[in-house]
């Protein structure tokens, strides 16, 4: 139990304003028997002097005083920010309407007339600072609900609501005036993937810091300047509006623009600054923006058509490579109702059956045999026909589609390997890419335990492909999820390697078995610098202990350079283009030592002319 003493109440300070030295008294001896404290002035000019200094919680003041009235008075102390809701009680011999109207004109709470009941006024002045406070508390929570209904809690930025009047009155502003405005709308890259990988504690801090650091690039364009109910389009002064709309994205509105060429340096700079590394403790995450930008009135003429382009160009700077800013146009659109309509088909293609495996041969270089498969999903469209993966797979990124997807690929995977068992087909390892998205989720470990033990796929012909990017994203906790997959008996290969940002110390603690060289460096072969880092790629798996495998070989040269570079396995159209299943038997049955050792020694000679 607390030894401390209660604390006693604090004492409400009243300001007693009268010219007459015994009313002053009188109030003195009344209200300081109520347990109040009391703060004399003898006139207007002092009374206006005492509230600056004291502060006080209720004015006790005389109309008819010399110099300057008590209405007067009264008046100054309402323009006053601090009192605004001070309740302040005025006396006086008048008590005719218009006196008692004048009185509350200038901002009377309550009204007293000469001669004082001294007896009750202890009791009136207790009513009215208990009827403020109870109005203050109200009004304390009115701005509270105000805030939260127009401020985002985490970062204090505006919130939806609030960007929507904001550009709504900026619109106004810009159609009236007949000038430019810009609607910037920003999406963290792979902000989920780091969200999770950080996690949301750590996220928060990053979305916090994220904000600061757009209130800072923008304060320098006289920028930032919040919607208040009630404020007048004309007393807008800033011509920057930063909103929150949720989750990781943000919106930037600038009014009054002149040219296109300073909304651009707005943008480079949010870029810049928002790509820098944000230090949260043991990680150092780099969050890069996608920026997309719809002008006023070319892109849209109302609210809701320049949200819709905006988001439009910002998935438009995702599809070319994230990380950068695209102005809105008319072909974006187009693109945009064909990403729709690529995402609603493919729905509608996982659910009846449109969707089939192909399976790409891995040949070994040193002994011919074809001992791996990789799995490819192709899609036959009924109306159509093929469609890309290229088309169709960053679709299903985007919205999320290739957690189902990929689900998919194993089961058909497990089915496949079934059928070629019953016909005593000898095992082979399968090759499977697992996304980002899907290598991120949390229950993917759970997820693979319990498909293996469904499917009853044995775990060692499985050998799941992650991207270089997908497990450098945070190189400490992906160590230990790499690991736990490693221990079910899984192989790990490293696909596209050599396209992302790997760091070696990382790479050596990985359980990786197979590094695998992206087919883009494969065609590069006959460059200096694309041979250079084959070569590189080769012996660095070597020192690793991991294997080396190559994709996309076409030509004989390909092959010839490759195998004499001792790559441990080959992939590509040489060999054979992705078969269907019931083909596969025949592919395993194929062995190419004699066409791999025809092709070196071709390639020999044809260097010794």
């Amino acid at each position: 139990m607390s030894n401390e003493a209660p604390q006693p109440a604090q004492r409400a300070k009243i300001l007693v304003a009268d010219d007459d030295m015994n009313v002053r008294l009188l109030s003195r001896q009344c209200l300081e028997s109520e347990g109040m404290l009391v703060v004399e002035a003898a006139d207007g000019h002092d009374a206006l002097d005492a509230f600056v200094r004291e502060r006080p919680d209720l004015v006790f003041l005389d109309v008819e005083m010399p110099g300057m009235t008590g209405l007067e008075v009264c008046r100054r102390i309402r323009a006053m920010p601090q009192g605004e809701n001070v309740p302040i009680m005025i006396v006086t011999g008048s008590d005719d309407r218009q006196s008692i109207d004048d009185g509350f004109d200038a901002g009377a709470t309550q009204y007293k007339t000469k001669p004082v009941n001294w007896s009750l006024l202890g009791r009136d002045v207790q009513y009215m600072l208990r009827a403020s406070n109870a109005f203050n508390s109200l009004k304390r929570q009115e701005d509270r609900l105000r805030y939260l209904a127009y401020f985002d809690p985490l970062t204090s930025l505006p919130n939806r609501r609030s960007f929507n009047e904001q550009l709504n009155r900026i619109l106004k502003r810009s159609q009236r005036l007949n000038t430019y405005s810009a609607l910037l709308f920003i999406d963290l890259d792979n902000f989920k993937r780091i969200n999770d990988s950080i996690g949301h504690g750590r996220g928060d801090r990053l979305l916090v810091e994220i904000s600061k650091r757009l209130i800072n690039e923008l304060r320098e364009d006289d920028a930032i300047s919040y919607y208040t109910e009630g404020s007048a389009e004309d007393e807008h002064d800033g011509n920057t509006e930063i909103a929150r709309l949720g989750g990781d994205e943000f919106t930037v509105v600038l009014a009054d623009v002149v040219h296109t060429d300073d909304v651009e340096r707005i943008a480079r700079r949010i870029m810049a600054s928002l790509s820098e590394p944000i230090p949260l403790q043991t990680h150092n995450p780099v969050v890069t923006p996608s920026i997309g930008i719809a002008m006023y009135p070319q892109d849209g003429e109302d609210a809701e058509s320049l949200v819709r382009n905006a988001d439009t160009a910002m998935y438009a700077a995702k599809a070319d490579g994230r990380a950068c800013f695209r102005f809105y146009n008319e072909e974006m659109n187009a693109r945009s109702v064909e990403h729709l309509k690529l995402e609603e088909d493919l729905r509608e293609a996982m659910r009846t059956d449109q969707l089939e495996l192909r399976y790409q041969p891995q040949v070994e270089t040193v002994t011919g045999s074809v001992v791996s498969l990789e799995a490819l999903v192709r899609w036959k469209h009924p109306e159509r026909g093929m469609i890309s993966p290229g088309d169709f797979i960053p679709v299903a990124e985007s919205t999320g589609q290739i957690i189902e997807l990929g689900e998919w690929v194993l089961k058909e995977v497990a089915r496949h390997c079934v059928y070629w068992d019953s016909i005593g087909l000898a095992s082979f390892r399968v090759c499977v890419n697992i996304s980002p998205l899907q290598f991120n989720q949390p229950d993917l470990l759970h997820y693979i335990k319990g498909f293996l033990g469904r499917s009853g796929l044995d775990p060692h012909r499985l050998e799941l492909e992650l991207t270089e990017s997908a497990i450098m994203t945070d190189g400490e906790s992906n160590i230990l999820k790499l690991s736990q997959l490693k221990s079910l008996g899984l192989d790990l290969a490293v696909d596209d390697f050599g396209t992302g940002y790997s760091s070696l110390s990382y790479l050596r603690r990985f359980p990786i078995n197979t590094l695998k060289i992206d087919q883009s460096f494969v065609a590069d072969m006959n460059k200096s610098d694309g041979a250079a880092i084959v070569d590189a790629i080769i012996a660095l798996a070597k020192t690793l202990n991991m294997r080396s495998i190559a994709e996309g070989i076409e030509t004989e040269e390909q092959l010839a350079y490759l195998a004499k570079r001792g790559v441990d396995l080959m992939q590509g159209f040489y060999f054979a283009r992705p078969l269907y299943p019931e083909d596969v038997p025949n592919a395993i049955a194929q062995n190419y030592s004699e066409t791999i050792r025809r092709v070196q020694e071709e390639q020999e000679s044809k260097g010794k002319e």
